[in-house]
């Protein structure tokens, strides 16, 4: 062949938009996938972390061509019956501060000091019109607050209130398909009795309305939560069961040290443990951690007698005959000059201590506030917010 017959075809080649630079074709010249699938990282910050809220859920492999885009993060929508109350707000103030946590309160009364990211749908849960949060919104979270403990309160409504309104937030989380439900009952469901072990655990009898009747409406709701364990296993029902809780809460133990002078029972001094505020919200929402279901007792750090209790508020214990003391006591209830009621008496009588190693073990949950401290926030009522500590009113 001439010279002009064996000229080689020209190689083919490609020039990138960006650099310019030629690449050639062949063996040599295709460009190399990369081996790796590229995902975008699945990210939680350290509240998400911290406090126990779910997880976000794997992102599917992207392969990148070019400019990455970032699929946008679903919220997770949290709804806080009781949002109102103390620990309501407590716990809203926590995860309202999350960018991927959405909160909703139900609440009849008005909400003072709501954050402006809160939504407060102020509505009695027992109606119909609180079906619809949960019929148009894809609920993840129901922490059910909102039980009333007021003794004064009309039978027939405490009774309607707690039992009928458990009874509606089971209904939607199974109608509507919401994972979980946190119920915050209380120890006091255990009941004061003289033969009580000296660590009661969740599997024990709930006694508490043997000598207190008002009591009997929150062992039905705990009980009535219990049974959702079988009869929805699809939902993660936990059920909380802490100490008293001391701060600027308004119950039956935080006014009890708030008195000018705190009566004690002749012959009598029982154990007691007591929890602070912000630790019971935080035992609150790590019960929100995925997979975690079961009932928990929630304790402080450590129990102590009670007079020593009543020596950390710095006042003086005023000793009472415990054989007139039921009576003395029921007078000064019914005239209103007490909060107590002559059932209650037996509290301070008999112990009530817990064992919180289930929730240790499984809620990796260890109280940061010491007994001092929460009695010091019972008696001047402070928020700790955070970094921020401030007094408000109760």
């Amino acid at each position: 062949m001439t010279g002009k017959q064996r000229a080689k075809k020209p190689r083919k080649s490609t020039r990138t938009a960006s650099t310019g630079k030629t690449a050639s074709a062949g063996k040599t010249g295709r460009a190399k996938a990369s081996t790796k699938p590229a995902s975008a990282p699945t990210t939680m910050t350290a509240d998400d972390q911290q406090l126990g809220l779910i997880e976000e859920p794997p992102r599917p492999a992207v392969r990148r061509t070019g400019r990455r885009r970032r699929q946008p993060r679903r919220k997770s929508t949290v709804v806080i019956t009781g949002i109102t109350g103390r620990l309501g707000q407590l716990l809203a103030r926590r995860l309202h501060r999350q960018p991927h946590v959405r909160v909703i309160g139900i609440d009849r009364r008005s909400f003072h000091r709501k954050p402006r990211d809160v939504e407060h749908l102020q509505i009695d849960i027992r109606r119909k019109k609180c079906e619809e949060l949960f019929r148009t919104e894809q609920v993840d979270v129901i922490f059910h607050l909102g039980l009333m403990h007021d003794p004064r309160q009309n039978p027939d409504e405490h009774h309607s209130w707690n039992l009928v309104g458990t009874q509606r937030v089971f209904e939607y989380a199974q109608r509507y398909r919401v994972p979980k439900v946190v119920l915050l009952s209380s120890a006091d469901v255990y009941g004061p009795q003289a033969d009580n072990p000296t660590f009661i655990g969740e599997d024990a009898p709930l006694l508490g309305a043997r000598r207190f009747p008002q009591i009997r409406d929150l062992i039905s709701v705990d009980m009535l939560s219990q049974s959702y364990f079988w009869k929805a296993p699809e939902i993660e029902t936990v059920v909380l069961r802490p100490v008293h809780i001391l701060g600027g809460v308004r119950n039956a133990m935080s006014k009890y040290l708030r008195m000018s002078r705190v009566p004690v029972l002749m012959g009598f001094d029982p154990m007691m443990q007591v929890i602070h505020e912000e630790d019971a919200v935080a035992a609150t929402l790590l019960a929100a951690t995925p997979g975690v279901r079961g009932v928990f007792n929630i304790v402080g750090p450590q129990a102590l007698p009670l007079r020593k209790l009543i020596a950390l508020t710095g006042k003086q214990d005023l000793p009472v005959p415990h054989v007139i003391a039921p009576s003395v006591a029921d007078r000064l209830y019914k005239a209103r000059l007490i909060d107590m009621p002559a059932a209650e008496i037996d509290f301070i009588r008999y112990p009530v201590t817990l064992d919180g190693s289930r929730a240790e073990k499984l809620l990796k949950f260890r109280a940061h506030y010491g007994v001092a401290d929460a009695v010091a926030s019972a008696l001047r009522n402070q928020v700790f917010d955070g970094s921020v500590e401030r007094a408000v009113s109760a």
